[in-house]
């Protein structure tokens, strides 16, 4: 379990649980009271094409995303940041990861939570590429292409 994981103690689990437990309140709420999928690709997306009468809300929905973490900064410690590769190949990365988010009609916020709890199965689909995606990604980064100087 989480001793085998050679994870100690599991008081680190809580941050986590809370933090989903308030992604999923905030994405239902959303849903809710503004009718809307809290799927951050399509709300940014609209902030880049011209929209009637929505730029206002998708602003305030990403200034809460953005000042969120500075919040966050004044009120509890934030632990020291290590990147382990390099700045560019970071932005590669992302910018090949919201490519893939346009490719696939959304986000894992917009397909994996909110699609998910909608029953989706288009979102089950997308989820389950991106998810594997990521894990094929993941292992290729750090056992094939390790022993080559990439790591």
């Amino acid at each position: 379990m989480i001793e085998a994981a050679g994870m100690g103690d599991p008081s680190w689990l809580l941050p986590a649980v809370l933090g989903g437990a308030l992604i999923g309140a905030a994405a239902g709420a959303f849903a809710l009271l503004a009718g809307r999928i809290a799927g951050i690709s399509d709300i940014v997306g609209g902030l880049l094409r011209p929209l009637g009468g929505e730029r206002a809300w998708r602003w305030a929905f990403v200034a809460g995303l953005l000042l969120a973490p500075v919040a966050h900064v004044l009120v509890a410690p934030v632990p020291a940041a290590h990147l382990s590769h390099s700045p560019a190949l970071l932005v590669v990365a992302g910018l090949l990861v919201g490519f893939g988010a346009r490719l696939g009609s959304g986000c894992t916020s917009g397909h994996g939570i909110c699609g998910l709890a909608r029953l989706s199965r288009r979102s089950l689909a997308a989820t389950l590429v991106f998810m594997g995606a990521a894990m094929v990604t993941v292992f290729v980064a750090r056992h094939v292409l390790a022993g080559q100087g990439a790591s």
